[in-house]
């Protein structure tokens, strides 16, 4: 079973290198602002549209970075593909969790999410304002194309061609059309399910393994392809890594989401 969460205990009792992802959907600067002001020391700062979505590109709201992004982005932060590293953001936010997908996909195998917002870091790890340098490094990503979909994956999915259930991660009025705040187009990728996202935290944090398997575990078989999205792309990241804390075994995640999905294709209701 993965392990995506670490508690603040076992992250004292290691040497980790530490993301800071801490972002505001609603204010784009607030994030970087936090960190400059005060941050876990050591930690490097990643912007959810700077660094980890391609804002150039027409695939959704927030979509899927380019390879040669995410190399840029990790050989810059210095980072090798063994480091342990400790995600985090202001506590059951989908920034952290962002980032760890990448990561992921990117074939780094000891990184983790932090269950402790940074309110609650702080109080137990020395913080800083003093921006990081590290040296640069050559690592060369080992990609795990498998757990991200593209449109076309998905359309093969809806078309039970390929095997997979869909879990739309929005709220329940969202995906049954009644409302749609956001997108043009009200509704959900056909054969999707709903569970929002919202339900896997508690109190500023996510919760704990065993909550997280008895929520989620009715959802699919656990063996079968489960495909979490959302609207952008962001809090569909959040379900991911619950989803792989809850025991599925192959989890992906369809980043370019319903806001890339209403382009080209019809939705339900």
């Amino acid at each position: 079973m993965a392990k995506v969460f670490i508690e603040l205990l076992e992250i004292l009792e290691g040497k980790p290198r530490f993301i800071d992802t801490r972002f505001d959907l609603s204010d784009n600067n607030a994030g970087r602002n936090m960190f400059n002001l005060e941050h876990v020391e050591g930690a490097i700062y990643w912007d959810l549209e700077d660094d980890l979505s391609d804002m150039f590109s027409n695939n959704g709201r927030h979509p899927m970075i380019s390879k040669e992004k995410m190399t840029n982005l990790v050989q810059h932060a210095g980072l090798n593909l063994d480091d342990l590293i400790v995600i985090y953001d202001q506590g059951a936010a989908p920034f952290a969790l962002r980032a760890y997908f990448l990561l992921e996909w990117a074939g780094f195998t000891n990184v983790y999410v932090s269950r402790s917002g940074f309110e609650e870091l702080k109080s137990k790890l020395p913080v800083s304002k003093i921006k990081p340098v590290f040296t640069r490094t050559t690592t060369i990503p080992q990609w795990n194309s498998s757990k991200l979909l593209t449109m076309d994956e998905v359309r093969q999915v809806v078309a039970e061609v390929t095997e997979g259930q869909l879990i739309d991660a929005r709220s329940n009025v969202r995906f049954k059309g009644e409302s749609e705040p956001i997108d043009p187009i009200a509704g959900h990728i056909p054969t999707a399910i709903n569970f929002d996202w919202e339900q896997l935290k508690r109190d500023g944090k996510f919760l704990e393994q065993k909550e997280l398997k008895g929520k989620l575990t009715n959802l699919a078989p656990i063996d079968k392809p489960v495909i979490a999205y959302c609207g952008s792309g962001v809090t569909a990241a959040p379900l991911y890594g619950c989803l792989k804390e809850a025991g599925y075994e192959n989890v992906q995640l369809y980043v370019g989401s319903y806001s890339d999905w209403i382009r080209e294709n019809d939705v339900e209701k």
